[in-house]
This record gives structure tokens, sequence and C-alpha cells, in this order.
């Protein structure tokens, strides 16, 4: 009896596995591999004069079996494609004429596999050692997201360098895993280019691939887990671009095996735009949209621009574009001149928004022995415990572009928050961050010595502020100079004539208007933080104000 139960209980196992086995076989489909595998070269190009082609390298590939789902290429120059439709275009890139041994292996269901192989001979004369050198640094440069500039990430019709549809704004994408990536082109003893991405475990996918990670496409943007390891060949080519010479460099790079740079858009070829020694644009076209280009902005900062790079200014003296002294204020009076400056009055909305504890009101502004005083004063009155002083010149003397100095000496107890600042002309009618704020400098007697350099703008506000840094001595004793310089291309901070924070300007950001001065001392708030309870008064004292074009 008990044998018997055992034979019946190993026939239910058996016929179970069996049942499996035939449901596996089922699922997987039949396997058949690709028949009556054909592969066609065309050197492109050709005539009598040019047998082997004009220079441009390109040669016409078609490849076409029965059964086949799919085609892998490779190019016999350490690249490779996989194509569906078997037709493609490839770009070789060796200077001189070279032959080729171009392999094409067709995958049929099942993954069963059939391969065909032809010689081509082809002629190519694209040459830009400037571009490798640039990108390379004639060894190894690493290139991170130039996630501190505007437009770092942004889409635009392919037919035009426009970026109409969407311009992603500096450190918008901080919350994922966009800007953890480093790109590494190297050289190696041969002079090929070397590509590496290290995207720390995870790559930021476009909607429209998603599944190639494992996800769902058309749910959004989204970060996943994807395995970027290992070295890949990169060669360089003549873009098939309908820039102007003025607006790219007519070099596109194409990377062997898939790579791509860090953001994933099904695509391994990339037009470069631009290229300097800390700095690159490039466009790409979206496979998932033939209409699209995507651009990306790149830079050897590993802080995304925020920091400058190899040819940053920060650090250096100031070499200003401006000359022609278009406004200046020197307090040579005994009074405000209202005809260039506003008083400013009471506490704002909820202390102008960022929690200030002072009331500002014109008599706390004094003009003597050639200087301005803005004074804070610890005393009762509107029902704030500090009284201080706000003036602009908001409607009376703005401009666009320019450098702009102001001499001052600051306050210092804690508590105190001088700042020198600009907004935007159109203030009234777009309100804050949509006008733009600059932050020529502002400091905080909590951390003394400390000037920062600040740019607010949609998607900057707040805390999230473009900003950068610099110690002063002698901050509160002694005058210093604080200097914006302002272009459509960049914006420096300067002291004392020595830049310390760099930002590209672009159209994309609402600093090319006109924009109003602002100068005053804050009490505590959002950033000035706890006031000394023993506070009873100090000053910012402005010797002048400059503005050149």
């Amino acid at each position: 009896m008990k044998n018997f139960k055992y034979i019946l209980g190993l026939m239910i196992i058996l016929g179970s596995f069996l049942q499996s086995c035939q449901d596996d076989d089922h699922d997987f489909g039949e396997v058949v591999a690709p028949s009556n595998l054909t592969l066609e070269a065309t050197v492109m190009n050709v005539d009598e004069e040019n047998p082997n082609g004009d220079g441009s390298g390109k040669v016409s590939f078609s490849a076409q079996a029965e059964n086949a789902m799919n085609y892998k290429f490779t190019f016999g120059d350490n690249t490779s494609a996989n194509i569906t439709d078997g037709d493609t275009i490839h770009t070789f890139t060796k200077t001189g004429i070279n032959d080729y041994v171009v392999t094409v292996l067709a995958t049929g269901r099942g993954g069963a596999t059939t391969s065909e192989t032809i010689m081509v001979t082809v002629y190519s004369e694209f040459d830009d050692p400037e571009t490798k050198s640039l990108l390379t640094g004639d060894d190894s440069k690493t290139w991170y997201v130039a996630a501190a500039m505007p437009s770092h990430l942004a889409l635009g019709p392919i037919e035009s360098k426009t970026s109409d549809w969407y311009n992603a704004s500096p450190f918008e994408k901080k919350d994922g895993c966009f800007y953890d990536d480093s790109m590494t082109f190297s050289l190696d003893e041969n002079g090929n280019i070397l590509y590496e991405l290290d995207n720390n475990g995870a790559t930021f996918f476009n909607t429209n691939f998603l599944s190639v990670a494992g996800g769902t496409n058309g749910t959004g943007d989204e970060c996943f887990g994807y395995d970027t390891s290992g070295v890949k060949n990169v060669s360089l080519s003549a873009a098939p671009t309908i820039y102007s010479e003025d607006e790219t460099t007519g070099t596109q790079l194409m990377i062997a095996d898939g790579g791509f740079l860090s953001y994933y858009v099904g695509n391994s070829t990339y037009e470069i735009l631009e290229i300097t020694e800390d700095y690159m644009q490039v466009r790409t076209q979206s496979t998932g949209d033939p209409a699209q280009a995507w651009y990306l902005k790149f830079t050897t900062d590993p802080e995304g621009g925020a920091g400058g790079g190899n040819n940053s200014a920060e650090g250096k003296e100031l070499k200003t574009e401006f000359e022609n002294l278009v406004w200046e204020e020197e307090f040579d009076g005994s009074s405000l001149d209202t005809d260039s400056w506003n008083f400013e009055t009471g506490n704002g909305d909820n202390g102008w928004g960022n929690n200030e504890k002072q009331y500002y009101e014109e008599e706390n502004v004094v003009v003597n022995d050639g200087t301005l005083k803005i004074n804070a004063i610890a005393e009762s009155t509107n029902g704030f415990d500090y009284s201080s002083a706000r003036i602009t010149t908001m409607d009376k003397q703005e401009y666009e572009y320019g450098r702009v100095e102001v001499r001052a000496k600051l306050p210092g107890a804690a508590g105190t928050w001088p700042a020198i600042w600009m907004l935007g002309s159109n203030f009234a009618e777009v309100n804050w961050p949509a006008s733009g704020e600059i932050d020529i400098m502002e400091h905080v007697g909590n951390n003394l010595g400390h000037v920062l350099g600040t740019l607010h703008l949609p998607g900057n506000s707040g805390g999230e502020g473009i900003s950068k840094g610099t110690q002063v001595d002698n901050i509160d004793s002694e005058f210093h100079t604080y200097t914006l310089e302002w272009t459509a291309d960049h914006i420096l901070f300067a002291v004392d004539n020595v830049v310390f924070h760099e930002y590209e300007n672009s159209e994309d950001t609402p600093f090319n208007q006109k924009f109003f001065l602002i100068l005053n001392v804050a009490m505590g708030g959002n950033l000035g933080g706890e006031i000394d309870p023993n506070f009873s008064q100090d000053t910012m004292e402005v010797d002048y104000v400059k503005v050149y074009q």
C-alpha cells in the first residue's frame, strides 16, 4: 500500500512537471532562425573621381531576412548598432581609405540567430583635433550635467536650434538621479576616444523609454537602476546639421554599444553645438519622436557650473566690459536725492516675506559728510521693536546690463541683514520671483565677514536661490567695493574687484530686462537669524553707487 502511494505521488509530480514544461514551451513559442539573410553596402557620394566616397565616410547598409525580428550591425570600427528594420547609414571616421569587415546578426524567434559578413572600402577625410582635445583634455577629462545653468536640459523642434517647448531651470531635477552622473572621455595609446559613464547605479530615463529599464512608458521621466559600467568607444564625424557655422561645431560624437550622455532618450549620437575647456552643449534627436531634439549642457565643474570650471572667472580679477559711466550717486548733499531714490516704509507682508523684525522709516536714512547712512535702531515703533530703512530706484534709475559698483561699510551686529540688490522692472506686473532678483551683496552679522551673491528666478526662489559666498576681512570697519558685472551671457559677482560667483545667463532667464536698485538693512528674519539681545544700533554706510554700460 505504501509503495502504491509512493508511485502514485511520483506520477502526479511528474505529470505536473511535464504539464509545466508544456506550458513553458507554449509560452516561449517556436524557435525560428532567420533565413535567406542578405547584406548590402553602398558607399555614399561616389563618382568617377571618388570611387570610395567623397570623404564623408558614409555607407548605407541594408540587411533583410525572413523571420528576422532585429538586426545587430558590428561595423568593424569598434562600434555597433541595433536596427529593427535592417536599414541604416553609418559614418566611418578613420582618416584615409580603409577596409572594414561589417557583420550583421539577424535575430529571430526564441533568440535564434543568423549572420552575414561583408567587406567595405571607404574614404574619410574628417578630422577635428580641436574638439577631440577639448573633449578629452588630451588625456582624460570628466564632465557633469551643468545643473546650475538654465536650460541644461531642454527640448525643441529638430529643424532649428531652439528649445521653445521646454527649458529646465537651474537644479530643477535635484530630487532625482540626474545630477549624480560623471562622464569621462579619455584617449587610449592609439589616440582613440574612450567613454565611461558612472551613473552611481541609476539613470534618468525619458518617459518614452522607461520600458528599457523595466518601467511603463508614458508615465513621466523617472530614475531607474541601470548598469552603465564598461568602457565604450567614441568616434567623431561631420554632423548632418542644418545650423549655420556660428551655431555649431559641425562635429557629432557617436558612442558605441548604446552608450549615452546621462539622460536616456534612446540615442547615442550627439551634435556638439559648442565646446570649450569647461563647457559643452549638445543636441540629439529623440528616437521616440523624430520631430524633437533634446539639448543638454555639460561642465567640468562637479557642482554643475555653480563653482566655475577651468575657464571660470571666479577667484580672478574682474575684467569689465563696461567703461561708460551712465549714472553715479556720491551722496554729497544733505538729504537723499528723491529724483533718483524712493523711500519704502512699513514692514510689508509677513516682514517683506522673510519674517523680518524691523519697521522701515524715512528718518533712518541720513545723508551727510559724503556718505549715505542706513541706521538700524532698537526702538519701539509702529508695533515693532526695531526701525531701519529701505530705498529703491524703481521707475527712476533702471538699467539692463552693465557694471554696478557700490562702495560700502556694513553693519556687523548679530541679527543685522544688510543688502545691496536689484529687482526686475516688471516686478509690479509679474511679481516675484518671475521678475528675477539679483543680490549683489547680502551679509548677516551672525556670520561675520561672509558675503553672498545670489540670483532668484522661477524654480530658484527663497532658500533655493543660486548662491555663492566669499569671506571679506574688516567688513564692518572698512569700506569695500561690491560689484555686479552683467551681460546677456553671464553675471559676475565681485568684492574689491575679485570675482567670487559666476552665472551663465541666457535668453530663458528673467535677467534680460531693466532692473532697479535697492539698499536696505533688515533685522532678523529667515536669513538674519537671532538678534543680539543687547543690540542698540548699527549702520550700513555707502560711499557711492555707480553704473557703467
